[in-house]
């Protein structure tokens, strides 16, 4: 990290983290966790348990391989009416999660975990933002659908790509793209400060 002494390494295969972090101005490493980590979407967990939980495997898995350096693993899932939304699987599956946040808010919520080597010292902290979708044009929503810019999105849609029909109505724009980037570097500070 630039910031600070301590090696960042960022345990997920994320575009849009990556490029929160470069923005930032954070140096670090990429090493994803195995995709076996992730917990499965179900009715076991409630949506806040369940991305502090998966990303708290992430961070743990990554963190074991390493000797050395501060592990950054993050999870994201939309909610809708206590339903959770995560990655869908296809175009069918996207377009039932965007149905049902039409004129409704949602909320976008990201677990992180921090996990530094080799003191085994981590802190799991999880984010939340509110949305409100528009109610969407069928031959608005067929547009996108027919776009992919649903795929590989928590929700089906990805704020960062200023689609102009989804709102924050409180919290961090960062946090729906992937990481709360204020409340992070907070915890990095203090990593760095307290080892």
């Amino acid at each position: 990290m630039s910031k600070h002494s301590i090696q960042l390494v960022l345990a997920s295969n994320s575009p849009r983290r990556r490029q929160l972090l470069e923005a930032a101005g954070y140096d670090f490493v990429v090493r994803p966790p195995d995709e076996s980590v992730e917990p499965e979407i179900s009715d076991q967990y409630a949506p806040d348990e369940l991305v502090a939980r998966s990303s708290f495997l992430k961070a743990k898995h990554v963190a074991q391989q390493l000797d050395s350096g501060l592990v950054l693993a993050a999870d994201t899932v939309a909610e809708c009416g206590g339903q959770i939304l995560g990655k869908p699987r296809d175009r069918v599956h996207a377009k039932e999660m965007l149905r049902l946040m039409c004129g409704r808010e949602h909320r976008v919520l990201t677990g992180v975990t921090l996990w530094h080597r080799p003191t085994d010292e981590h802190e799991t902290f999880v984010e939340q933002t509110i949305l409100i979708m528009d109610e969407l044009p069928d031959e608005l929503l067929d547009k996108y659908l027919d776009s992919d810019g649903w795929a590989g999105k928590a929700g089906g849609f990805g704020y960062q790509d200023e689609l102009g029909w989804i709102h924050i109505v409180q919290g961090s724009e960062s946090n729906v793209v992937g990481l709360p980037m204020e409340r992070l570097a907070e915890w990095i500070g203090k990593f760095a400060t307290d080892l």
